[in-house]
């Protein structure tokens, strides 16, 4: 053991990176420990969304949705390259049904029995009349009225929904933002080991003593810090019972989101909120530009060890789902890809996973003579405000920490105004000559300014190196390898981009062999 940090992170998912940025940039010694790729399990498997939460208010849940709302704007203004704005469309019909067992739907029916089963457009007016003036909205325009038999947004519905508001969230990519945080924390001075797995902690002379074993060489190390912070996610369960050794009570609830991908269904750039007669919603959101991204599940999943899948019954529940609103219905073939993650909700005892909250719990344990934070649930739109939470938590152990700092503060690549994206986009094809408007795209929300030092000094595409397919270039995987972590094919293709949709299997496994000669080269 070299040193004793103040902070040590289990747990490498958007919770545990933004803890560590902002315990980093207070001045603390940081090390996060992550057993496999940063953010490969929740943090990865996301609607993709930075949102208030529309749903959450019929839940009455009006603290989280105010956070979740004030944070999108501030939030936007530090990565304009990996989040944007988009409006999203809620389509009406006077006859449609919904769940009564919602608080509000309770409430309603007790005030006005004769609505049983009904949301009226006047309460759905009043819930985004609501979403539009809790968080002090500045950027984002407010919610409209939309006439579905004239504009764009009613051509891929059926004919008998003439009716539509549309409101304002915004989109992340949410796996660049992850690895972002993490390399945020790291030139801030954290120490960041990942494909680290812990496997037991003991305190002594109050403080924690933490093995971890590297899962490529087997080699275990032991490292002491003042405090570890649980930030495992959907192991936060596992860790505080079977690493920390902790008693408590205190549990979580796994819910498995499942989506699926099609072929583009529409010809707009705007997204689709449906209610469902279940008490369910579900987003349909134009996605990587050819394709359109369709969820999510509620399911409980009740192992960690378990990956989870998108099951045949989710995909059907989500086909059967949109096909009440498409007049021109997808099926099973119209499926190119699914995904699935987990949950890790604080188990608040609700009757279903639906209905579990989406707020977080922070709770510190001294039970061990050491302090540990166990983080449960969270959302990703308020991952920066959990992070100031627990800095508040962690500050009653270890004193004379200084205060906030993140607010509006850029993340790497992320250092331009929001509006100034096609700007960018712009400039980067008159730099490099040799980039179509689609790849420079690509580059611009992938990487911000930092795309323009990825392709420094190039002057033809012949300069950066082997082409791998679907503008993938030796250049850029180098890049990935020496800056964000990269060590697997899948690091690349499914979370620093999403480019294995496009990719032959030939291409793929022409990629994977590089990679690995190439890693193996430098080891």
């Amino acid at each position: 053991m070299s040193q004793t940090y103040d902070l040590l992170v289990i747990g490498g998912g958007i919770n545990g990176c933004g803890i560590a940025r902002d315990a980093a940039g207070r001045g603390l010694s940081v090390c996060l420990v992550e057993m496999n790729d940063i953010g490969s399990a929740t943090s990865a498997s996301s609607t993709k969304l930075f949102h208030g939460g529309l749903r959450y208010l019929e839940y009455f849940e009006f603290r989280l949705v105010r956070e979740s709302l004030i944070e999108r704007e501030t939030l936007l203004q530090a990565m304009p390259h990996i989040s944007w704005p988009m409006r999203f469309v809620l389509p009406y019909h006077h006859s449609m049904r919904f769940d009564s067992t919602t608080p509000t739907s309770r409430l309603l029916s007790f005030v006005m029995p004769w609505m049983k089963g009904r949301r009226p457009a006047w309460l759905i007016r009043l819930g985004l009349f609501m979403y539009d003036h809790l968080g002090g909205r500045k950027i984002l325009p407010g919610t409209t009225s939309l006439d579905l038999t004239s504009g764009p947004e009613g051509k891929p519905l059926k004919p008998h929904f003439e009716q539509a508001f549309e409101y304002s969230d915004c989109w992340v990519e949410d796996s660049r933002l992850v690895v972002l945080n993490a390399r945020d924390a790291e030139q801030r001075g954290a120490e960041i080991l990942l494909r680290e797995k812990c496997i037991s902690a003991d305190v002594v002379d109050g403080v924690w003593h933490v093995q971890t074993e590297n899962k490529e060489t087997g080699e275990v190390t032991e490292r002491s810090a003042r405090m570890v912070v649980n930030a495992a996610g959907p192991w936060v369960g596992d860790v505080l019972r079977g690493t920390l050794k902790t008693n408590t009570q205190d549990g979580v609830r796994l819910v498995r989101g499942s989506h699926i991908v099609t072929r583009r269904l529409f010809d707009h750039d705007k997204c689709y909120f449906f209610q469902g007669t279940d008490g369910r919603i579900i987003f349909a959101i134009p996605y990587e530009t050819d394709f359109t991204l369709i969820g999510t599940t509620d399911a409980d999943h009740n192992d960690a060890s378990i990956k989870p899948e998108c099951t045949p019954e989710e995909r059907n529940y989500l086909i059967g789902f949109i096909n009440q609103y498409l007049a021109d219905p997808i099926k099973v073939d119209d499926v190119v890809w699914t995904y699935s993650g987990v949950r890790p909700l604080f188990d608040d005892g609700a009757r279903s996973a639906t209905a579990a909250t989406r707020d977080y719990v922070l709770k510190v344990d001294l039970s061990r003579g050491a302090p540990a934070l166990n983080v449960f649930g969270g959302k990703i739109t308020t991952y920066r405000r959990l992070a100031e939470s627990a800095m508040e938590e962690i500050a009653s152990q270890i004193p004379d920490i200084p205060g906030p700092w993140t607010a509006g503060v850029p993340l790497p690549g992320g250092d331009f105004p929001v509006d100034d994206v096609s700007k960018l986009i712009t400039q980067l094809r008159e730099k490099f000559s040799f980039l179509d408007e689609r790849w420079a795209t690509r580059m611009v929300k992938a990487y911000g300014t930092e795309a323009m030092e990825i392709l420094e000094d190039s002057s033809d595409i012949v300069d950066l190196g082997r082409n791998f397919g679907a503008t993938l270039t030796e250049r850029e995987v180098n890049w990935l390898i020496t800056n964000e972590y990269v060590r697997e094919v899948d690091d690349i293709l499914w979370r620093r981009s999403k480019l294995g949709l496009r990719m032959s299997k030939s291409q793929i496994a022409d990629l994977e062999s590089w990679l690995k000669t190439t890693l193996n080269a430098t080891a």
